[in-house]
């Protein structure tokens, strides 16, 4: 969410911005809320004259009364009630005018950054940089499923049978694959001096409205019936709001923390819930990354955490590309955000493994979520970051390190959390 005052100083700039995120449909809303504010703004400054008027007056009625004018002093007495009446109907109009201004603040996108590329959907996304060199054996990569399977470690079946599409199990090495990558993820991160946290896994409508927008809230995520709670579709989202409502020490910024959790997702509108596979599920693991930091600092922090992750997957020796993510395919929140993708053998392309992105104050605006300085109190700055989501990240690693035989080499920064194990042999059935 934009502030109020900068829309209202700048009302051409924010429409160009829609423009710019082609959601002409956004622009009205512009003019809209400039009314709504110039008349909010107006009911606030007759609401404040009558306190004021209310303050004198009733200092009027105390020496009135000391002086035993006592029909002067009614008379003052029913001009306070007549105010009061006034001012209960200029809170109620403010109350409304309030909720109308905010409702409409909520869908207006933040302002992107500069160097963001204009263009209407992904396919228009921009190659940054490639990073280690695509290969492509001189054997057919197997699907990632089959792949897993030759070692024992999937059941789609019964998944289905107890969950229902787009759920799977992940049985013996595949699990243990899967697990040492979460937890290979986790140290990466440590190592990089971040916080590590385990966040709360369901969180409440008002920490939902505070880190994403409706349209996401409502194709993303799960709600628990009968309860004001929704399973989390990423960790960012339970770790932002830890800091609601709170005044951050300035001296404690950047906070970094890296989170474990799984996620849950509806998935509504995307490509399909595959059959076989495991790459668009409605559940999964993820090892992310959150700062919050100064407005001047946020984006070296976004260069450093998207570097991160580049860095994670070349230590598993997973070719990766960087793509900046143009303007009409940038979430409302967003200032800037760039995908790493991971090389797959198999299809001979990249795929997407971890976003990276900057939201500004958008966020902690919404949240409440501020801190000190030297000039005054401000609102932070918000990053978060994919680390590893698993099975995606599962999936990058296998493709990339299948034999022909269908055995599975591990890289050496795996190795320890597997046992020492060089190699993960098929099963003979």
């Amino acid at each position: 969410m934009i502030d109020i005052k900068f829309l209202r100083e700048n009302p051409e700039i924010v429409k160009e911005n829609i423009k710019k995120k082609f959601q002409d449909e956004k622009l009205p809303l512009v003019d809209e809320v400039i009314d709504l504010d110039a008349r909010n703004r107006k009911a606030k400054q007759e609401g404040d004259d009558l306190r004021a008027l209310r303050n004198k007056i009733s200092k009027e009625i105390g020496s009135l009364m000391a002086q035993g004018k006592r029909e002067e002093a009614e008379a003052k007495k029913a001009e306070v009630a007549a105010g009061a009446k006034r001012l209960a109907e200029l809170e109620t109009i403010e109350a409304e005018l309030q909720e109308r201004i905010t409702k409409i603040m909520m869908v207006i996108p933040n302002i992107i950054d500069p160097s963001v590329p204009i263009g209407r959907d992904d396919s228009e996304n921009v190659e940054i940089k490639k990073y280690g060199e695509p290969v492509e054996p001189d054997f057919e990569v197997p699907y990632h499923a089959d792949i897993i399977q030759r070692i024992c470690g999937l059941d789609k079946d019964a998944a289905g049978r107890t969950s229902g599409n787009g759920f799977y199990y992940l049985m013996g090495e595949a699990a243990r694959i899967h697990s040492a990558m979460i937890s290979y993820a986790r140290d990466f991160m440590i190592d990089k001096g971040f916080t590590y946290c385990i966040p709360p896994f369901m969180i409440r409508s008002n920490v939902v409205n505070g880190v994403m927008s409706f349209a996401e809230m409502e194709a993303m995520m799960y709600k628990i019936e009968g309860e004001d709670l929704y399973l989390i579709g990423t960790s960012e989202h339970s770790m932002i709001g830890k800091f609601q409502g709170e005044l951050v020490q300035e001296r404690d910024l950047p906070i970094t923390m890296t989170s474990y959790s799984p996620c849950f997702r509806k998935e509504v509108g995307s490509h399909g819930i595959e059959e076989r596979g495991v790459y668009r599920v409605h559940q999964f693991e993820k090892q992310e990354m959150v700062v919050l930091c100064k407005p001047e600092d946020s984006m070296e922090w976004y260069n450093k955490m998207w570097a991160y992750t580049v860095d994670f997957f070349r230590s598993l020796d997973i070719p990766v590309r960087t793509l900046e993510c143009c303007s009409g395919d940038l979430a409302d929140l967003k200032v800037k955000s760039c995908d790493v993708e991971a090389w797959s053998p198999r299809q001979k392309k990249y795929f997407e493994v971890g976003s990276c992105s900057t939201l500004g104050d958008a966020q902690a605006r919404r949240l409440g979520i501020r801190t000190k300085g030297a000039d005054g109190t401000y609102y932070v700055h918000t990053l978060n970051n994919t680390v590893l989501a698993s099975p995606r990240g599962l999936i990058a690693f296998l493709e990339n390190n299948v034999n022909a035989d269908g055995s599975v080499n591990i890289p050496q920064a795996l190795r320890p959390y597997m046992g020492g194990k060089e190699k993960i042999l098929p099963v003979e059935k």
